[in-house]
């Protein structure tokens, strides 16, 4: 990582709007990948960072190809709890570092070929397990999320993006965790927290916005949102909040819409320029800082 390419994001992020990708697992999976490439840990996307790389990197150049700022790295599940699931928990760093490593060599080509810095958002996702329910426990996750972005760091991450939270207890883990890491290794990039607030306005065990915010701003983290569980009609009324509460930038990366069940699955039903005017309206009304796509949305 170089001071000037962090230094470049932190002025983008205060002087304009920076755009993120979307979906990553999705994309992986439409690619076919087979249990053997999984290493029998089917459904693990993270392993496709050491042993299928090539369709990993095709995803990144996908989102940045279409004009992205920056793409997340394949490593939401590179936490102790997920991999705890598939008993490799031991791998959380190897597969964090291999994630970021992959995102790192196709921004800096994009970067190389048409002179605009392209950056890499460490993605640290919220595991499988809440701790305010007694099902890990909290040193366990922030451990965990240490090594996750201590890996992320070694293979060029210029964020760390804490995401899809649903538990204030998880989430401030998972910032300690990162604070950890940044101070292990002598680092100092942005840290950005995007929340999931369910379609009952608040977080899945009943956290409201304000008490988000107030837990989590005075953690010293640099940008504050929202992504997943809804699509932006369900993120207004909370970025409202943000917008005149938080003393930091905000960020949102919303589903493409709320999914549709059907006979042949579930589908997201937000056409693109949907999703675009949606956060066009964000941007003006709010002033996001970071925008992006979850759940649904492709380049």
């Amino acid at each position: 990582m170089t001071a000037a390419r962090v230094g470049a994001l932190r002025t983008a992020l205060a002087t304009r709007v920076v755009v993120a990708d979307g979906a990553m697992g999705t994309m992986l999976q439409a690619q076919e990948p087979t249990l053997e490439d999984f290493q029998q840990l089917e459904g693990c996307n993270e392993v496709l960072n050491v042993t299928r790389p090539d369709i990993v990197r095709s995803v990144h150049e996908a989102y940045f190809a279409v004009g992205v700022d920056c793409v997340e790295t394949n490593t939401f599940g590179a936490n102790h709890a997920a991999m705890a699931e598939y008993d490799i928990a031991g791998r959380v760093y190897e597969l964090s570092e291999a994630g970021a490593r992959i995102a790192r060599e196709v921004a800096d080509e994009f970067t190389a070929r048409e002179g605009r810095q392209r950056w890499v958002l460490g993605s640290m996702g919220p595991g499988t397990k809440l701790p305010t329910l007694g099902h890990i426990g909290y040193g366990t996750i922030r451990d965990g999320l240490q090594a996750n972005a201590e890996g992320l760091l070694a293979g060029g991450a210029d964020a760390l993006l804490v995401e899809t939270t649903q538990d204030l207890l998880q989430t401030k883990a998972a910032v300690l965790g990162a604070r950890r890491a940044l101070d292990a290794l002598g680092l100092d990039v942005p840290l950005l927290v995007s929340m999931a607030f369910e379609t009952t306005g608040t977080m899945l065990l009943g956290s409201e916005i304000g008490a988000a915010l107030t837990a989590l701003e005075p953690l010293g983290i640099d940008l504050i949102g929202l992504n997943c569980s809804t699509g932006p009609a369900e993120m207004g009324e909370h970025l409202r909040h943000l917008a005149r509460n938080a003393r930091i930038p905000l960020l949102c990366m919303p589903n493409a819409g709320l999914p549709v069940l059907t006979n042949d699955g579930a589908y997201f039903p937000l056409a693109p320029d949907q999703l675009a005017d949606a956060q066009e309206t964000f941007v003006r009304e709010y002033g996001l800082s970071l925008v992006g796509g979850c759940c649904g949305t492709t380049p």
